[in-house]
């Protein structure tokens, strides 16, 4: 697919460039047994992240799960979407990302917060609206913010997202960094026209950003072949003549592949990308969602593409993991599950008084401080 490379006005285009490697034969040239012994680690190296992104896919799906049970118990309120039957797509996006790429998500972002490194007690406790939650408290479920592990949001507007991430990458790309930003998205938000405007930008501009559609065949409960003239979403990307790839949301190491592609190619060359992960979710659209526009057919056809159990199948073929490794890990994350509810239900809630601190970045003159009991005007 042809591409365009011209720089946006008043803009150096960041390029990355790797070393040609000429000059460097004869001597220190690796022997052709030093490359099976680095071929042999990095197979131990990959096999050994398979098996950490199943025990992270693992904490995802009981935390997800302990989180259902507290929105029932009413310790969690408010709107409430859930990961479950997205770890796989989840853990293998956060795997592509490093530690100072930038993150923004839509409000389905529990699973992506843990991922991105931020404590399940940090997490849990901002589901209870405590104080010592990821936004003190005050974001709950949709709306958490951690600037220290770069998660930028959690956004429960429907594409709200999207144009703040593109100026995120416009920043990055002004500054002259090499950081990328990876914004994520249901499928519903491809129909909107912030989508349409933050990609024609980012492609305009030349900006290092990566858009994720996490498309799981349902915009709440209508399907994706209902509402889209073209259901294959990534192609789309054609239309700005950005490099886009649809790939198997069920797969973590597919995603993880297809992801570092996207991640990397907008790092190096400073370009936009557009990837789709089919990543169906095994639950409604929120947690008092009944799903009930799902055929037993269809509900049934979920439980077999179960990435979970898919990848607990593959390590096991592949002698990776053994029935007592799978109990220790349940039990593993077991525990750091219940060590969150535990820390969430014993935080305090946070004071009244602290209501307003985080309205604005700054002060802003005449700024309204009035509770709901207060009169309008005081005498």
């Amino acid at each position: 697919m042809a591409e365009t490379t011209k720089a946006a006005p008043g803009r150096a285009r960041r390029t990355t460039r790797a070393a040609s490697g000429r000059g460097t034969a004869g001597k220190g040239t690796p022997k052709p047994a030093d490359n099976r012994a680095s071929a042999v680690a990095r197979r131990r190296a990959d096999d050994d992240a398979r098996v950490e992104y199943f025990r992270q896919m693992l904490l995802v799906r009981r935390f997800e799960e302990r989180t259902a049970r507290a929105y029932t118990e009413a310790k969690i309120g408010g709107y409430c979407h859930l990961n479950l039957g997205e770890e796989a797509t989840v853990v293998g996006l956060m795997a592509a990302l490093r530690p100072t790429d930038y993150l923004f998500t839509n409000y389905r972002e529990h699973g992506y917060a843990i991922a991105k490194g931020i404590e399940p007690r940090r997490v849990m406790a901002e589901l209870y609206g405590r104080s010592t939650g990821v936004s003190k408290g005050w974001g709950g479920s949709m709306h958490m913010f951690d600037t220290e592990a770069r998660l930028l949001g959690g956004y429960g507007i429907v594409g709200g997202q999207l144009p703040l991430a593109t100026g995120a990458a416009m920043a990055v790309s002004y500054r002259g960094g090499d950081d990328v930003v990876m914004v994520q998205m249901g499928e519903g938000t491809a129909a909107i026209g912030a989508f349409h405007e933050s990609l024609n930008i980012a492609a305009l501009w030349n900006l290092p950003i990566v858009f994720v559609i996490i498309n799981n065949g349902l915009g709440m409960g209508t399907t994706v072949e209902h509402s889209a003239a073209e259901p294959e979403l990534y192609k789309r990307g054609a239309a700005y003549r950005m490099a886009s790839a649809r790939v198997d949301g069920t797969d973590v190491v597919a995603v993880r592949d297809a992801a570092r592609e996207a991640v990397e190619r907008a790092r190096a060359e400073s370009r936009p990308y557009l990837l789709e992960c089919t990543s169906p979710r095994l639950r409604g659209h929120s947690v008092v969602d009944p799903a009930k526009y799902r055929t037993k057919e269809e509900k049934e056809a979920l439980k077999a593409a179960d990435p979970l159990a898919k990848a607990r199948l593959e390590l096991e073929d592949a002698g990776l993991l053994t029935a007592e490794d799978v109990e220790r890990l349940e039990a593993e994350v077991a525990e750091t599950v219940a060590d969150a509810a535990a820390f969430a239900d014993e935080s305090p809630h946070p004071e009244v008084s602290t209501l307003f601190d985080y309205t604005y970045a700054t002060p802003v003159p005449n700024d309204s401080h009035r509770l709901p009991a207060d009169p309008l005007f005081r005498v």
